[in-house]
């Protein structure tokens, strides 16, 4: 048995209790993180549509106010226009000035169709302002309603999660770098967290593939660091996680039922002698 090893096999079995606790306090605040997030997410979309709204809103408004002051200069240009129109001296002069007239006379019918328009799609932005002003309060309260709920779960756990974060970092680092690294890389590739597995039943605790029985009398010498064939988890046995290498039931069942049919067989064997 290597001393050292064993020394880095509990180390790194710790750092797994942690983390595992750290996993239990997560899994307290369920989806709320993420749909605090998601929330936010969405008000920032809200928002941003608003006030893309109001500025269109508001470009429409600007719009119309151009439209109407030019409606109000052309209107004037053509009754000065038309007063010319008595003092021309040839039909070239009335013909250019009457063109003139009816040029800006279809500009205002166009500026004025232009501003009916901007009129129609203000009140249908105006609608649609409401609308999101509404979605927007709603998820607001929405939002509101789960930071509440989450500022309880974080005070509730906030005392332990600081001693587990405190009792990692201690932990983490008195392993070398190159097995913090592997560990990193195997908790993170891994759904359930576990990045050291105990043997439990003859198998890997973390992905249960079976281990042969030579394998897990390597592990148990402790000569060296081994991993699950299967998942590549670092296995540690019971000396290590305190937890024995329990014999599944039906195995159990299975010895039972051999040693009372040995029995029976004695008996029948030796009544028949007896009997002989």
């Amino acid at each position: 048995m290597n001393p050292s090893v064993e020394k880095k096999l509990k180390a790194l079995y710790k750092i797994q209790t942690i983390d595992s606790d750290m996993d239990k306090l997560t899994a307290i605040k369920g989806d709320l993180p993420l749909e605090v997030s998601d929330l936010e997410d969405e008000l920032e979309g809200l928002k941003t549509r608003l006030s893309k709204i109001e500025d269109t809103i508001s470009e429409l408004n600007i719009e119309i106010d151009n439209n109407i002051n030019t409606i109000k200069d052309k209107q004037k240009t053509i009754v000065r226009y038309k007063e010319q129109l008595n003092d021309v001296r040839n039909n070239r002069e009335y013909e250019a000035l009457s063109k003139e007239i009816e040029i800006m006379e279809l500009e205002i019918l166009s500026m004025e169709k232009s501003n009916n328009e901007a009129k129609e799609a203000i009140v249908l932005k105006k609608e649609l302002q409401a609308e999101t002003k509404e979605i927007l309060e709603t998820r607001q309260k929405d939002l509101d309603f789960k930071i509440e709920e989450l500022k309880v779960i974080i005070k509730e756990t906030e005392a332990e999660e600081d001693k587990l974060k405190a009792d990692r970092a201690v932990a983490f680092a008195k392993i070398d770098e190159r097995f913090q690294i592997a560990y990193t890389r195997v908790r993170g590739s891994v759904r359930n967290g576990i990045a050291v597995a105990p043997i439990l039943r003859g198998s890997c605790g973390g992905c249960f593939a079976s281990i042969p029985p030579q394998r897990q009398s390597d592990i148990r010498q402790h000569m060296k660091i081994i991993d699950c064939e299967n998942c590549g988890r670092i296995i540690v046995d019971s000396t290590i996680s305190g937890l024995e290498n329990i014999i599944p039931e039906k195995t159990k069942k299975r010895r039972v039922t051999r040693k009372k049919a040995t029995t029976e067989k004695a008996t029948t064997e030796k009544a028949a002698t007896e009997k002989a």
